[in-house]
């Protein structure tokens, strides 16, 4: 399975996702990213391969490859599908980082809503 763009599922009721995404398509030079909110996900049921996964504690990758990545090992790909991140991506597979990395990840993702607060509606933009 080859797709055309990698496929990034972010919670659009976290203010916290929302700037991370709305920062890094910036960064998104080739347009190799699609961000699909998880809340539209639930709704219409266009990805059943996330039927089943907690995406609104992790954010989660569909890669070009058809590989499904969660939390840690999804920012890790996507900083890597960026230019100015590629380097930084790739120290982020060095020996050891992703003992680090995934711990790390939830730690955050478990304190993002009592650190930056949580939207009563999603937001797209």
């Amino acid at each position: 399975m080859s797709l055309i763009k990698h496929i990034v599922f972010y919670d659009a009721q976290c203010p916290f996702c929302f700037y991370f995404k709305k920062t890094l398509r910036l960064f998104d030079w080739t347009d190799q990213i699609k961000w699909v909110a998880v809340q539209e996900t639930r709704q219409n049921g266009t990805y059943p391969y996330l039927e089943g996964r907690d995406t609104l504690d992790e954010i989660h990758m569909l890669t070009k490859e058809g590989e499904i990545k969660q939390g840690f090992y999804t920012i890790r790909r996507l900083l890597l599908a960026l230019p100015p991140f590629a380097l930084l991506a790739l120290l982020l597979y060095l020996p050891g980082v992703d003992r680090v990395g995934p711990p790390l990840y939830r730690w955050v993702s478990a304190n993002r809503h009592r650190w930056f607060g949580r939207y009563d509606l999603p937001r797209y933009a």
